[in-house]
């Protein structure tokens, strides 16, 4: 038997994969590549749509700190990275210190197995359109999200490539929505809200089983998402759903006095 996603020595190529997907997901306004690196570059609040991301998680030469830098101030871009928080990284890390970078917002990269979610407890199915509808944009700009940095997501979102957007409704009154991507052989799971007065129910575990059903349909086994470290009730839902977390990233970038 294979080793789970989540307990297997992630391979450079499985790594790679996974922020290609990642980014094919949220979009960015352009992407440069380099060797080892993506530099995805974008005007809006997506962290994962503008900051550089390393493509394995063998040690970096810190010494290409600078040059990425400058890979984006010119082109008039803010300098981000996304760098995972593992030992390898700790040179870079000092470097982007002594470059005068802060780290930011700890993040959890997780990955389930498609079979996961399809084993999981019975729940309302959702449905899937190519495009979001009026209902599926008002729940994802609803409470508790930024009108500036929902409409941005929502624009990344709506860029993307091979991505069906996925909400559960009753009575005509969407109370979860969500995005999956398909590509790099992942499915790409984003944008998860539910309403406030029906969490607890069990509607975002079935828009992910929704979510599992297209991807096995396309052959994709794995799953992955990103979820914000301090976010405990989303880490609940997924642990209980089969997801384990692969590794922890944190961006890196300046303060806004200090320039890039």
């Amino acid at each position: 038997m294979a080793d789970s996603p989540t307990r297997q020595r992630w391979r450079s190529a499985d790594i790679e994969s996974l922020e290609r997907a990642t980014l094919q997901a949220v979009a960015p306004e352009a992407l440069e590549v380099m060797p080892g690196w993506l530099l995805p570059m974008d005007s809006g609040t997506v962290g994962r749509a503008h900051s550089a991301v390393p493509l394995s998680h063998e040690a970096p030469d810190p010494a290409i700190a600078p040059t990425i830098a400058k890979r984006y101030s010119g082109r008039g871009f803010r300098p981000v990275f996304r760098l995972p928080e593992l030992p390898a990284f700790h040179g870079m890390h000092r470097a982007l210190q002594r470059l005068g970078f802060s780290r930011f917002q700890p993040t959890l990269t997780q990955t389930a197995r498609v079979a996961d979610l399809l084993a999981g407890p019975d729940a309302p199915a959702g449905e899937l359109e190519p495009t979001p509808d009026a209902a599926w944009m008002a729940m994802f700009l609803g409470e508790g999200l930024d009108p500036v940095d929902g409409a941005s997501r929502a624009r990344s979102l709506g860029r993307a490539h091979d991505t069906l957007f996925a909400s559960l409704r009753e009575n005509g009154q969407t109370l979860a929505c969500g995005a999956a991507s398909f590509g790099h052989g992942w499915l790409g799971v984003h944008g998860m809200r539910t309403a406030a007065a029906h969490r607890g129910r069990g509607l975002a575990g079935g828009l992910l089983r929704t979510m599992a059903q297209q991807a096995q349909q396309r052959g994709i086994d794995r799953v992955f998402l990103q979820v914000d470290a301090s976010n405990a009730p989303a880490l609940a839902l997924y642990a209980r759903l089969g997801f384990t977390t692969a590794w922890t990233y944190a961006y890196w970038r300046k303060p806004r006095s200090t320039g890039v």
